[in-house]
């Protein structure tokens, strides 16, 4: 949603500027995402891969998780219901 948005947009700019490369985005209490979001997803993606870093989802909803899969965006993204293992994937 418009302010949701502004403010992923703005974070991530924020951590990737502040020279944070691995930003793990915890999503277990997003209940709705609709275009935009997934614009802001995919946006947010390609700026950190871009200064070198990595963006990883962690704790998809059931419905997130399928509308990542409709959109095929599951190719695009890595994504895990552990933060401990999500974390460790940094390292390799």
């Amino acid at each position: 949603m418009g302010e949701a948005c502004v403010e992923l947009r703005n974070r991530i700019r924020e951590l990737a500027q502040s020279g944070h490369k691995n930003i793990l985005l915890n999503l277990g209490d997003v209940s709705y995402v609709d275009s935009s979001g997934i614009g802001e997803l995919v946006s947010a993606y390609a700026s950190v891969s871009t200064q070198g870093g990595r963006l990883k989802l962690l704790n998809l909803t059931r419905k997130l998780h399928e509308l990542l899969a409709i959109t095929k965006l599951l190719t695009v993204f890595e994504t895990f219901d552990s933060e401990n293992q999500a974390l460790q994937s940094f390292r390799a």
